[in-house]
């Protein structure tokens, strides 16, 4: 991302990352101000586990992921009143963080702590630990790195002990697939629950053995800043009562235009845009506003940290495409776009 480094330097360490404020892929020896091996933990909750590995291990530099909010506020805290400049968190899902930000073979450590279970019959689709993510970690996990995985639910246990099974670039550290004690860790506030409820804890200690994994994981490719310049009979006013909320997969993409708001100061519209590309999710505003001359110019808003993206790119073609059913007569003056819109007119 061009001023990536800059972002970085903006931001002290203490704070908190998402995925698309840090160059794809992230230089980890930036944003922690030194080289060293690259621990991941997944799903830290409110950190009770995360600090302790960080103040026992001071030579490792310590990523953690985690979904919730909340969660993040509470160990970013922790980490702060810590005084831990190996700690770097981040708001983030670990299959969006690990194949946008990590290079092939850069991780050197991997910790899953009780990942959601998804306990429903319709949810366990939605189960982190699966043979597809098992070979975005292989991807990304050097060799011999450990691989350490808790959970106490049964179903879960069997269904990761299955996969990791299946998996050609792992293998058990122990005798078995995993343990049912773990003398050596400090319990997760969940664990600490879980025990005094009944439910006892499946330890998995594998590791990334040398067997070569095939990458079908790219880091996302960035594109020039989408730019379109149209000539049609409307103004934004006019587009923006003409507009509704739709759905719409391109490629690999699925978009959804959610809103249109239009501002009071200059006319100038924004549309609500939500876009998944697998692993990347972005919800931004695609921008339209009219020049002096006359022509509408559709780009992306600089609202919160978007990156262009191939689905960015085919977000606005699908707004010229709307633009062209609703206003026959449009011609594309100029166009950055990565597919053919430019009629050729200027």
């Amino acid at each position: 991302m061009a001023g990536g480094g800059h972002i970085i330097a903006l931001m002290s360490w203490s704070d908190w990352y998402k995925v698309e404020q840090l160059p794809w892929p992230a230089d980890w020896a930036a944003l922690f101000g030194r080289a060293a091996p690259l621990v991941v933990e997944i799903g830290f909750g409110t950190g009770r586990f995360l600090i302790d590995l960080a103040r026992r291990r001071p030579e490792v530099n310590v990523l953690g992921l985690e979904i919730s909010i909340p969660a993040v506020r509470i160990a970013g805290r922790k980490v702060q009143r810590g005084g831990l400049p190996n700690v770097v968190l981040m708001q983030a899902s670990a299959p969006a963080a690990l194949q946008a930000l990590c290079r092939p073979g850069s991780v050197a450590e991997v910790i899953i702590n009780f990942p959601d279970p998804w306990p429903k019959k319709d949810q366990l689709g939605r189960r982190l630990i699966d043979d597809g993510f098992l070979c975005l970690l292989a991807t990304r996990m050097a060799p011999d790195a450990p691989l350490d995985i808790a959970t106490d639910v049964v179903s879960y246990a069997e269904q990761i002990a299955a996969c990791l099974a299946r998996s050609p670039h792992f293998a058990s550290r122990l005798d078995a697939p995993y343990a049912l004690d773990d003398p050596g860790r400090l319990p997760t506030k969940y664990e600490l629950a879980g025990l005094r409820e009944g439910r006892p804890p499946r330890y998995f200690q594998w590791r990334r053995n040398g067997t070569p994994a095939t990458d079908p994981f790219p880091i996302p490719q960035e594109y020039a800043m989408p730019h379109v310049v149209l000539r049609l009979p409307a103004d934004p006013a006019e587009i923006g009562r003409r507009f509704r909320p739709t759905v719409i997969e391109r490629e690999a993409a699925r978009i959804r235009f959610i809103d249109a708001y239009q501002s009071l100061r200059n006319g100038k519209l924004l549309i609500e845009t939500y876009i998944n590309e697998e692993p990347i999710l972005q919800r931004l505003a695609l921008e339209i506003r009219a020049r002096p001359a006359g022509e509408i110019v559709i780009a992306l808003a600089e609202v919160g940290f978007p990156r262009p993206t191939r689905g960015v790119h085919l977000a606005v073609g699908a707004l010229v495409d709307w633009l062209r059913e609703e206003f026959p007569s449009l011609v594309v003056v100029q166009s950055t776009l990565q597919e053919a819109h430019d009629d050729g007119a200027g």
